[in-house]
């Protein structure tokens, strides 16, 4: 007979490690949503060091740890294989991202676990674990700890604290996870292991989640209750809108002359495209969107009329100046999205806030309609179905003329009449443009590029157009395609997933590339070398700090940084890591290039010099402002010169009360 449960008499148990257990209560995790069942951690990443490859280490060959079935997008019915897939990384940060990205692809639906040693591997989790959190997307870490028992007093790699001998490195954790516990004792892994699955799942809370383990907790023993390993469906709410919040919504609607959609990520999460594709039918609303929630319809679609905010186009920002009702759908209003309080200029602007967290729903001072994207956009397209309410035919006729005139802009900004010489930035763009299919996944997150895609890039999926901007982390690119495409491996033929980074980005987190070789998974890498920070020297001109170590060159004769560019051979770099690479130094060898990559079964690199646009054939500058504060006091002529533009802007910012 079993032994029994002192904590549940009766209930039969199993030993086994506080790691083993863990791994085990896992692989039993799903997510439900609309009657799709899905694993709620797929795989675990892991690099192991002394405090956890005895542990979790342990716990992963237990469980049977490969790659097949990582993906975790079929099945998952009752009775299949328990096993925990393992992941190998090079570098802890560069793991998170990997899981971010595979769990956006997943729409929050399922995620990863990450696993650290103590001391630098669990403290390289903070960058990741606070981009997770501020996207909104569902990661789990687990750190090992110094040693709960303190058998010796301090340990290899323990941050001693004077005042408080429980803090440990993984407290940096905190205020980056949406829920945080050390597993002090077996036991105490039951009601935190749940309480972590229900962050997780949970669309208004989701973020990082960290369970810290002591390594001498994770290889302790202890009789589990059966019950514990039992499967367990975690249901994903669809929340629909209160009658009050609604009603309130549809007068503001249908009182408005001039309203904007301002599309965010939540549209995404909760797949609500086609949904907000009917309202925009119904209503002929114009819809701009986030960097987050690009795509929420497609380029062409009629009431798309693209980014927003201070890399949107010159027709969203138009309407957004004058719109009397702004519409926002799963967005946080950041402000790139607001121009930093000066986007929205009509003195009688409203604002009306559809979001599944009360705490974004009322940002502005919005009327909030605190729902799930798809649930609210469903009651309030059937609360105005009845009520007759459309736009203005004169509205869309001018919203459709500005879309139109802004597609000529991006036409020129990507033309090519010589394809001999090098290309701008915004040519490779144009060049990828005429290549990719809706099948195409794209992925970006820092540097000049956001600014570019979000303005030119046109969508042709739901799922196309994956730039990180919440954090807006350089280095974030390559791991989070090796997550795309472990999340999209299911597919036959793969489907192609780019990674476009600036040479900055690359030196910040290349390792991942070995991650993409080992797996021989087809992540397309398109680096785009301009010897330096382009969208900080960018701005850095333009506030006066007159791109001040903003270029990759060698030292003049003053000390400075204006002396030739330094003689780093990226693409040498990249094909010492494993990768295939074609080197194109044209416009007719980058078109070339960008084909046969996106054929290629394996990682492959496509690495060019970028030109640096003149003024007429670039890509349109900002549209909107951004608050970046000047120097108040200066000696030198540029920044007195930004500081009298940065004044003239600032007076046009105001608070939405």
């Amino acid at each position: 007979m079993s032994p029994t449960s002192p904590a549940n008499p009766g209930c039969p148990t199993r030993r086994l490690t506080t790691a083993q257990a863990l791994v085990a209560f896992l692989a039993r995790q799903y997510t439900e949503r609309d009657g799709r069942r899905r694993r709620l951690i797929s795989a675990t990443w892991g690099i192991f060091g002394h405090g956890n490859v005895a542990g979790i280490g342990q716990a992963l060959v237990e469980a049977g740890g490969g790659r097949s079935g990582s993906g975790g997008n079929g099945g998952g019915g009752k009775g299949a294989a328990h096993r925990m897939p393992y992941l190998q990384g090079r570098n802890e940060q560069a793991m998170v991202h990997a899981a971010v990205g595979y769990a956006r692809q997943s729409g929050r639906l399922s995620a990863h676990a990450v696993t650290t040693s103590i001391g630098p591997g669990a403290t390289n989790l903070v960058t990741g674990a606070a981009l997770a959190t501020i996207n909104r997307l569902p990661v789990l870490l687990l750190p090992g700890d110094t040693f709960a028992t303190r058998p010796a007093d301090p340990v290899l790699q323990q941050l001693e604290v004077p005042h408080a001998g429980d803090v440990s490195v993984n407290d940096c954790l905190r205020p980056v996870s949406r829920y945080f516990d050390r597993i002090t004792r077996p036991e105490a892994l039951i009601p935190a292991a749940l309480q972590a699955m229900r962050v997780l799942a949970d669309p208004a809370e989701t973020g990082a989640v960290t369970l810290a383990l002591p390594q001498d907790v994770q290889a302790e023993a202890y009789d589990w209750p059966e019950e514990f390993f039992a499967e367990r469906d975690w249901h994903v709410r669809r929340p629909a809108p209160d009658a009050h919040e609604l009603e309130a919504a549809v007068r503001a609607v249908r009182s408005a002359r001039r309203p904007l959609i301002v599309a965010g990520g939540g549209i995404r999460h909760s797949a609500a495209e086609e949904t907000l594709a009917a309202f925009t039918a119904a209503t002929r609303i114009p819809v701009a969107s986030t960097q987050a929630g690009k795509g929420a319809l497609r380029h062409d679609h009629p009431a798309d009329v693209g980014g927003i905010g201070h890399t949107g186009t010159a027709t969203a920002d138009g309407l957004a100046r004058t719109a009397d009702l702004v519409i926002g759908i799963g967005t946080r209003f950041s402000d790139f999205t607001t121009a930093s309080g000066t986007l929205f200029a009509d003195p009688a602007v409203r604002f009306l806030h559809l979001n599944i967290t009360g705490f974004d729903a009322h940002k502005l001072a919005a009327l909030p309609l605190v729902a799930d994207a798809r649930a609210g956009l469903e009651a309030l397209t059937a609360a105005l179905a009845g009520r007759g309410y459309r736009v203005d035919p004169a509205y869309e006729t001018e919203y459709s003329g500005a879309k139109e005139a802004w597609e000529e802009r991006v036409e020129a900004s990507f033309a090519t009449p010589d394809s001999t010489v090098r290309p701008t930035q915004a040519q490779v763009l144009g060049l990828l443009d005429a290549l990719v299919t809706e099948d195409d996944i794209l992925i970006n997150a820092a540097g000049s590029l956001p600014g570019d895609l979000h303005k030119l890039w046109r969508t042709r999926s739901h799922d196309q157009y994956h730039v990180e901007y919440g954090y807006s982390c350089m280095g974030y690119e390559i791991p989070a395609a090796i997550g795309v495409l472990l999340a999209t491996e299911a597919r036959t033929p793969p489907r192609p997933v780019w990674a476009l980074v600036g040479d900055g980005t690359y030196l910040m987190n290349p390792t991942e590339i070995v991650t993409a070789v080992q797996e021989n998974l087809p992540l397309k890498l398109v680096v785009l070398q301009n010897h330096g920070y382009a969208s900080i020297g960018g701005l850095s001109e333009s506030v006066g700090a007159e791109r001040f170590g903003t270029a990759y060159r060698h030292r003049d004769a003053d000390g400075g940084f204006t002396g030739p560019p330094l003689p780093v051979d990226l693409a040498a770099n990249a094909a010492s890591l494993g990768m295939r690479v074609l080197r194109a130094t044209t416009v007719d060898d980058l078109r070339t290039a960008l084909s046969e990559a996106r054929d290629a079964g394996g990682p492959t690199c496509v690495y060019v010099e970028t030109e640096t646009p003149d003024t007429v054939s670039g890509p349109p500058p900002a549209q909107a402002w951004w608050d970046v504060p000047v120097a108040e006091t200066a000696s030198r002529p540029a920044a007195v010169k930004a500081r009298e533009e940065y004044d003239r802007q600032v007076a046009a910012r105001r608070r939405h009360l």
